[in-house]
């Protein structure tokens, strides 16, 4: 069936007869600010927090211990900048067994400059890393030399690790709306565009989320019993600003979490555009040429990850919604969710091939 805008737009071309864009873009621009006007006034929202990017690292470093293995490297996920749990010289069968006269020997990645004072080999053989950085990633082995009696013969085992950066992963909405338009050559296309992105900007300004353009584009859509009509396909990102703010009674209105914001806006935006449908029917019985179309407007949460780490749940199934620094072998030279291979990248955090 078609949207009640389609069946109005019929109604108006009988009644138009041939009339100019430029009667009937104008009152597009009037559309908005009405529209601008309506929405707030009758804003009445409901925050939801998305419960998959509440995750956080809770673990105290003094109480989290892991243990190796002598057979595959475990695998070990340390916040960027923050300090990692303890590192134990041991397997997990060896954890609660007595052993006589241990002793530890940590073997650092080959050709790894670890920065002085950011890594500390407990009495007890746990290795803890402070103020973790990029070039501090890699493969960790441990040799573990003990006897079971202090008649026994010495044993030696080697526990491995690998040990990677993470950082928790960038991320924004994407909306895509589409709108009735004039001749996609027009001028008034152009300003319409500018119009709706600064009213936007305008009923976001509390929440310190950035909006950008991200294309627009105008089709010609051949409709059912309507014939050939111009549409604007309008996408646009939502992004929230980082350290918004240095007060610390800044956020008492609105809170200072990137995610809460960024849900806060998505509400608002979806509000906004289903009021156009609304203002439309009450206060315009001729369609001006520039309309939004009911029910187009199409919502992406987007994740991205800054150069040299990447998404993979596969390969790091413990840290699934982590950006973890990418691989030898590998590289990310963007703001994408993937490392992709490269023979010639031999270090941790490649961002070029």
């Amino acid at each position: 069936m078609e949207g009640a805008a389609r069946v109005l737009l019929r109604r108006a071309r009988e009644r138009r007869h041939g009339r100019s864009c430029r009667t009937q873009c104008f009152p597009s621009l009037s559309l908005l600010l009405l529209l601008f006007v309506h929405f707030q006034t009758s804003l009445s929202i409901r925050y939801i927090y998305p419960a998959r990017y509440l995750r956080q690292i809770l673990e105290d470093e003094d109480t989290v211990k892991l243990v190796g293995s002598t057979n595959i490297p475990v695998k070990i996920y340390v916040m960027l900048h923050q300090n990692s749990p303890h590192i134990l010289c041991v397997t997990k069968k060896l954890h609660d067994v007595e052993l006589v006269d241990p002793v530890f020997r940590w073997h650092t990645p080959i050709g790894n400059a670890i920065p002085e004072n950011s890594v500390k080999v407990t009495t007890t053989g746990s290795l803890i890393f402070y103020n973790f950085s990029e070039e501090m990633s890699g493969v960790y082995t441990c040799s573990l030399s003990y006897k079971h009696t202090a008649e026994d013969a010495q044993k030696i085992i080697q526990v491995k690790y690998v040990v990677y950066a993470f950082i928790n992963p960038d991320f924004y909405y994407q909306f895509t709306a589409r709108y009735h338009s004039a001749p996609c050559n027009s001028i008034y296309n152009v300003s319409f565009e500018k119009k709706l992105l600064h009213i936007l900007r305008t009923l976001l300004a509390d929440l310190s989320c950035d909006i950008s353009s991200v294309k627009t584009e105008c089709h010609r859509i051949k409709m059912q019993k309507s014939g050939l009509q111009n549409e604007l396909f309008f996408t646009f990102s939502v992004i929230p600003i980082e350290n918004v703010t240095t007060r610390p009674d800044a956020c008492t209105s609105s809170s200072c979490d990137p995610v809460e914001r960024l849900d806060k806006a998505k509400e608002l935006i979806e509000k906004f555009f289903a009021q156009q449908v609304v203002v439309l029917g009450k206060h315009f019985q001729i369609l001006p040429e520039i309309y939004y179309i009911e029910g187009t407007l199409q919502t992406v949460w987007i994740n991205h990850c800054s150069p040299g780490y990447g998404m993979n749940a596969l390969l790091h199934p413990n840290c699934p919604e982590c950006c973890v620094i990418c691989k030898p072998g590998t590289y990310n030279p963007h703001n994408g969710t993937q490392c992709l291979r490269c023979n010639s990248s031999m270090v941790y955090g490649a961002k070029k091939c």
